[in-house]
């Protein structure tokens, strides 16, 4: 019995004294478990709304300032003309437009009953009808109080439009969060592998004495990849379009290209990733538990950034899925052009150059 408590205690040492299996013992289920509960939910949180207002009276200022209030939305912005509607959604920032008729508050008052246009960005089914949902109950509230005192039946009544998907088809949110995850995870776990692969097989000596530079070890690494993703790619979009019924507004030229640059975004943090594991075990786990859980939880692909605490909403902007799936969806769904998302082209550009630089950087270690 005493030699098997000191092989207990032999094992509670040896636990204590790998950093690695205290990380994975303690470290993963905290990290989860307050990245499960604060980044899922349905709940939204300061949403950015505009006002579409023809009436400009004291009923409908007395409404929207009781939407300004509530916690769940924000007013970016007071429109002029129903014309400016589209451009601000392709802008990305506004999920919904309150419009309100002409005349409101008179036909409220003479009438008893006044109309509100809900026009919701329904490229994220799940977030416009929450977004609806809670402009409805605040409505309803509103429709209450002034109903309170009264013994008839004053009444405002709302007429919702899901913009660029009004059917609500949940495959227009599924299909581009899918689409990223595939190209990111496939590419990066290609790469990944790559360099481990030469260390265990002995081959790196050979790499090591080579003529070739650093950058160009690397990029042939990265090229014959490039052109197997773009092959994927292809068959994705085909996918989407000929089987899910996809639509594509935009250019497919331009899709083309910006899927071929999150390729290489992906193949390049693949390739980071291989310039700093030791084994590719160690690669492919770092590849598939690393990057799967913040590409589905913190690119906006199910669950609205907006609503996630501020610390989360920053490590968001590290994901380069998240951007992906703003550029995919506003070609795919809103038929934007490179004006509308260039801020998010040059961010995948930029994260391109940063994740070659580095594993340059690491290769160049290695060579000394």
């Amino acid at each position: 019995m005493k030699r098997f408590i000191g092989f207990v205690r032999k094992e509670f040492y040896h636990i204590y004294r790998d950093k690695r299996s205290l990380f994975i013992l303690f470290g993963m289920p905290i990290a989860q478990i307050l990245l499960f509960g604060f980044a899922i939910t349905n709940e939204i949180n300061k949403v950015e709304i505009a006002i579409l207002d023809h009436a400009k009276d004291a009923t409908t200022i007395e409404i929207i300032n009781k939407m300004a209030s509530s916690k769940y939305f924000s007013i970016n912005r007071y429109l002029a003309a129903e014309s400016q509607v589209e451009g601000v959604f392709k802008q990305g920032k506004i999920k919904a437009v309150i419009n309100f008729e002409k005349d409101f508050g008179e036909k409220l008052i003479k009438n008893g009953q006044s109309t509100i246009q809900i026009i919701a960005d329904a490229t994220d089914p799940n977030t416009a009808n929450s977004i609806t949902n809670y402009i409805q109950s605040i409505i309803q509230q509103y429709n209450q109080s002034i109903n309170i005192n009264q013994a008839g039946g004053t009444q405002v009544f709302m007429q919702t439009h899901m913009a660029f998907n009004p059917e609500i088809k949940s495959v227009f949110m599924f299909v581009p969060g899918v689409m990223t995850i595939i190209l990111m995870l496939v590419s990066a776990m290609m790469t990944s592998i790559s360099i481990t692969r030469e260390k265990e097989l002995g081959t790196m000596e050979i790499l090591l004495v080579s003529p070739l530079k650093p950058f160009q070890v690397v990029l042939g690494k990265v090229v014959p990849y490039i052109l197997l993703s773009i092959i994927n790619a292809i068959i994705i979009i085909l996918l989407s379009i000929f089987i899910f019924k996809m639509p594509v507004q935009g250019s497919l030229l331009l899709l083309g290209a910006e899927s071929v640059l999150f390729i290489i975004t992906s193949l390049s943090l693949g390739i980071l990733i291989s310039t700093i594991a030791e084994t590719q075990q160690t690669a492919m786990m770092i590849s598939l538990m690393g990057l799967m859980l913040p590409v589905i939880l913190l690119s906006g692909f199910i669950f609205p950034i907006s609503s996630m605490p501020l610390p989360l909403q920053l490590i968001s902007n590290t994901i380069p899925a998240k951007w992906f799936i703003i550029i995919i969806k506003g070609i795919m769904l809103k038929g934007v052009g490179i004006a509308f998302i260039w801020k998010e082209t040059v961010i995948l550009f930029g994260m391109t150059l940063f994740f070659m630089g580095i594993s340059i950087y690491k290769y160049k270690i290695r060579l000394e």
